[in-house]
């Protein structure tokens, strides 16, 4: 099975049980470190989540793999918080960050520029509107390779 099966296959297993307790599933990784590989699945819920919530999730989710065992390899669970600096995977994620800092990097340059990082003003018709500085760049969602929230020192 690949990579991207596996994790549709985890989301599938794992989506309608967060749902129903609140939770938002943020990303799931399947990737092999050194000889290990290494099932992760970040959460999140409003206002932050905590260990206790992290083990409940982990749980549900090993009594589903072990049920179904959609994973021919020996691997690692790990559920934790995406963190601070959590990446922002969907465009509704971007739409939730409008007034955050945040960390873009384009597929092509815009402005000149392939990284922008400061305060993501709006996001509008799939346009996001980031200010670095004393300026702001208009970046198409399509031409964003990644995004992630940004704590700026």
């Amino acid at each position: 099975m690949s990579t991207t099966n596996i994790k549709s296959t985890v989301e599938e297993m794992i989506q309608p049980y967060l749902n129903e307790q609140g939770f938002e599933l943020v990303d799931i990784e399947y990737v092999k470190e050194g000889s290990n590989w290494f099932l992760r699945v970040y959460v999140d819920k409003e206002g932050g989540i905590d260990i206790d919530d992290c083990v409940l999730i982990s749980e549900k989710l090993s009594a589903k793999l072990d049920e179904n065992d959609p994973i021919p390899s020996v691997y690692f669970l790990e559920v934790s918080s995406p963190g601070a600096e959590r990446p922002l995977k969907k465009a509704e994620d971007v739409a939730k960050a409008v007034g955050k800092n945040v960390f873009v990097t384009t597929y092509e340059p815009v402005n000149k520029l392939k990284e922008f990082e400061g305060k993501l003003l709006s996001f509008d018709n799939g346009e996001l509107v980031i200010e670095t500085g004393k300026k702001q760049h208009s970046i198409s969602y399509e031409k964003v390779a990644s995004a992630r929230l940004a704590i700026l020192f």
